[in-house]
């Protein structure tokens, strides 16, 4: 069976008003999906930026070289200088 593609225009004021109509489940729902949806948003966008690229290939070179302390190890460090 073919599947239509329908594009709704809803004005924002309208789903908006919508919105407020909903049960506290559909609220919490929603909420839930555009917080997954802003995530990877934001994900997305920090992987394109350079200076992120940038560091991430730092990290990735430190890696490889062994160029890090653990965390158990950061932790103690941490601990002995208080």
């Amino acid at each position: 069976m073919l599947q239509d593609n329908i594009e709704l225009m809803i004005p924002f004021e309208s789903l908006v008003d919508y919105i407020e109509k909903l049960s506290i489940e559909d609220k919490t729902r929603l909420w839930e999906l555009l917080e997954e949806q802003l995530a990877q948003v934001e994900e997305d966008i920090l992987e394109q930026d350079p200076i992120i690229q940038s560091e991430i290939n730092e990290a990735r070179k430190a890696y490889k070289a062994k160029d890090y302390i653990s965390i158990d190890e950061y932790i103690e460090n941490r601990s002995k200088a208080q």
